[in-house]
């Protein structure tokens, strides 16, 4: 048990690597292609390697007869609708993030990126009316004193890259809680899947709206974009999976907020990006409430009981 504990730490902080190199890939093909056309195409890798997967464990859970005929039914329009619709928030939140990091550096976009962690429990407060803890709301505030530090402007503004990251941060809050709410239903690799699939449509129409694709600058940026659509989408993804299923859920969220972490870190060794010292104290503060909105609150006494009573 130990042994499987220590390979899903692992496997995740694996995954957090991956996601935060996967910022410097992103920046570097834009010295080749247009933002819209490169999330098309590495969305497109992501789509063509995982339909294949998520096809197989369709045919085995057809095959199986742990489920009724309903119940697959009921799981595969779970799974559709789940997909389709995790597929709208990430194509929206994915587009913001790329035209983003054309003017901001890898690392300070890691780390606004990060700032869903603690836009998920605000939207599911106003959304969704699900209460947080007061450790949440402090999260929050200390969020925000980051992001004023990293990105807010003598002028009292955000950089116009900047703006479209935190615009990309607010709609991944959405896809997130729109995972958890399908993920009880439905297949995880499907809804994958079909929302890379998604993706896919949403951001070629809108790439041949806004921009002009080339198969040329396609072609030149294909190492950024098979690292995006392979390494950081469909191994990430499942190495995430893998990794949860053998770790403590808090643990597991702290491993992968890491990613703001390496994405700095990989933006200075690779890409020569630096930040000032303001924008390293808002780095440190913004990570500090990343993992603080993460930390459990042990439960009272008497609210053990109540929730025993209630099983």
């Amino acid at each position: 048990m130990k042994n499987k504990k220590l390979l899903g730490n692992g496997l995740l902080l694996l995954t957090a690597i991956i996601w935060g190199t996967a910022f410097v890939f992103q920046r570097v093909g834009m010295d080749s292609v247009s933002p819209i056309t490169f999330n098309a195409a590495r969305m497109a890798v992501s789509a063509v390697l995982l339909a294949p997967v998520a096809l197989i464990i369709h045919r085995r859970d057809r095959a199986s007869a742990k489920r009724t005929p309903e119940e697959r039914k009921r799981r595969d329009a779970n799974t559709l609708a789940g997909g389709l619709l995790c597929g709208c928030f990430m194509s929206v939140a994915s587009i913001f993030q790329q035209i983003g990091i054309v003017y901001t550096p890898a690392g300070k976009a890691g780390f606004i990126t990060a700032m869903y962690i603690l836009l998920v429990p605000i939207i599911g407060f106003i959304f969704f009316k699900k209460k947080n803890t007061w450790l949440v709301w402090a999260a929050v505030l200390l969020g925000v004193a980051g992001m004023y530090l990293l990105c807010v402007t003598e002028g009292f503004g955000l950089t116009f890259g900047d703006s479209f990251v935190l615009l990309c941060a607010f709609f991944y809050s959405f896809h997130i809680l729109c995972c958890d709410h399908f993920v009880n239903y439905a297949d995880p690799i499907g809804i994958s899947a079909i929302q890379f699939a998604v993706a896919t449509v949403v951001s070629s129409v809108i790439a041949f709206i806004a921009e002009k694709p080339n198969v040329s600058g396609i072609a030149s940026a294909w190492v950024p974009i098979v690292y995006c659509g392979l390494v950081s989408g469909c191994i990430g993804y499942t190495l995430q999976i893998v990794g949860q299923k053998f770790t403590d859920p808090t643990i597991a969220s702290l491993l992968m907020s890491l990613e703001s972490v390496f994405a700095v870190l990989t933006g200075a060794l690779f890409i020569g990006e630096r930040m000032t010292p303001r924008e390293i104290a808002g780095c440190v503060i913004l990570f500090a409430a990343v993992i603080l909105v993460q930390i459990p609150i042990p439960k009272r006494k008497n609210e053990k009981e109540t929730a025993e009573e209630r099983k």
